[in-house]
């Protein structure tokens, strides 16, 4: 199967099953398109009618280059991967090594558009005690196999309300991962009220990442951003932020946006946390119930589309300006990336990463807490539920009839389960939305790659 576009003044070939990446002329590209369907003299003719200043020759050496690639496996490479599928999956079946710990279910900001319930998934404002979180780290340790890289992400809510346990479980957990051979790597989400010293030099010294919650604009910030009093936070949060990262001293960080219907012009919310100094960058488009006020319309998608076109231009241009950024989602590397494991058997969520409550219940991932048909069990008993750890397991590529023939499925591994969930009503659905807005990004992402390797050729 292959993948043809044109972006960025480049005609790209995509193989999908070899992985390879191939820049063409035009030519090349139209006998690509063509190859497989039609007979070689078929081919020739037409590419002859339609480039009539290019000698028949020069044509049939084309075409015999396109013949080559497929030959040698990275044009037209067949599918091989499904019958792989459940079987690479049983293979660290058992095994986690990610937990999400919900540390707080309470916030002290009242976003609208919070897939959390601000904070409360659900059920009742709670924190989560020393005991149970020293439990949830046995727990990751207990169920890790092998595995010495193990993930811990402080998630609420807003963990900082709950600051101090933070600081407890992670001294705990530097005190046992020698002894059992383990490493444990932090991550804190935070919407940055709470952003002091100590907080900054504790961050700075223990997370391998901090995800800073920013929207962008500060009249798009405020929009949805807002305490319980109904003020913007955005004048209070950018300052600490500011802080955070510049002592930071180039360590991993994510300015984490979400782009709604209020904005699908989302680069220019970009534009602006460049203009504040930041250059690790994620925008998201909010996921949530049909008719909310934030829910991304049909409407919105060409802008939408068009504003990742725009921001694939606008990261090559700061290249040549010697000020590149990041953006979470064209990050891709072309020669490497995810091993076939990970792109056919997806992220993992109920079988290598769980969410852990406040209380020490166990979910699929951090979108599934508080629903309690997702229950998988808790930190004392582990999964007891294996129906629903089951379920989700067989979630891949090749569980989704949309996602068979679609190019994309080696990039996206078959996409989100908890927006296929919220969306259809089945992990083993389809966002369709999501879909196209992921591979827009693919193209682009792709493109950059592409331009960056080639560019200056």
């Amino acid at each position: 199967m292959i993948h043809q576009y044109k972006l960025g003044g480049y005609n790209i070939v995509l193989d999908i099953c070899s992985g390879s990446v191939h820049v063409v002329d035009e030519i090349a590209y139209d006998i690509i398109a063509m190859f497989e369907d039609k007979e070689k003299s078929s081919v020739i003719c037409e590419i002859s009618k339609k480039y009539a200043d290019i000698s028949k020759q020069d044509i049939e050496e084309c075409y015999e280059q396109v013949a080559s690639r497929k030959e040698s496996g990275k044009l037209f490479a067949p599918e091989t991967f499904e019958p792989m599928a459940g079987h690479l999956k049983q293979k660290t079946a058992g095994v986690v090594k990610a937990l999400c710990m919900h540390i707080a279910h309470t916030c002290n900001l009242n976003c609208s558009y919070c897939f959390a319930s601000q904070g409360k998934y659900h059920g009742e404002r709670a924190l989560m005690s020393y005991e149970v979180g020293k439990r949830a780290l046995d727990f990751l340790i207990e169920n890790s196999g092998t595995r010495r890289n193990l993930e811990v992400d402080f998630f609420g809510g807003e963990p900082l309300m709950n600051f101090d346990v933070v600081k407890r479980l992670v001294e705990y957990a530097r005190s046992i991962e020698k002894k059992h051979g383990k490493n444990f790597r932090f991550t804190l989400t935070t919407n940055g009220v709470l952003i002091d010293d100590d907080v900054i030099d504790f961050a700075n010294r223990e997370m391998s990442n901090v995800v800073l919650s920013l929207d962008g604009r500060k009249e798009i910030h405020d929009r949805y951003r807002v305490d319980y009093a109904g003020n913007g936070s955005w004048d209070k949060i950018v300052p600490k932020f500011q802080k955070l990262v510049e002592a930071r001293g180039g360590k991993n960080y994510y300015m984490r946006g979400t782009f709604t219907h209020a904005n699908p012009d989302f680069l220019k919310d970009i534009q602006q946390m460049l203009d504040l100094g930041f250059t690790e960058l994620s925008m998201e488009p909010v996921v949530c119930a049909p008719g909310e006020e934030s829910e991304l319309t049909a409407e919105d998608m060409p802008v939408v589309m068009e504003q990742y076109e725009k921001l694939a231009e606008l990261m090559l241009e700061k290249d040549k300006e010697g000020k590149p950024f990041t953006f979470y989602h064209y990050m891709i590397d072309l020669t490497g990336g995810p091993c076939i494991y990970k792109r056919i058997s997806g992220c993992g969520s109920g079988t290598e990463y769980m969410a852990v409550t406040p209380t020490g219940e166990l979910y699929p991932c951090h979108q599934f807490v508080g629903e309690e048909k997702f229950r998988l069990g808790d930190i004392w008993e582990g999964v007891t539920n294996t129906d629903v750890q089951n379920e989700f397991a067989e979630c891949n590529v090749y569980s989704r009839p949309e996602c068979r023939e679609c190019w994309a499925r080696l990039y996206c591994s078959g996409g989100c389960a908890a927006n296929a969930y919220h969306s259809t009503g089945s992990v083993k659905g389809v966002y369709k939305y999501g879909c196209e807005l992921f591979k827009k990004r693919m193209e682009c992402a792709i493109m950059v790659a592409v331009s960056r390797a080639f560019g200056d050729e």
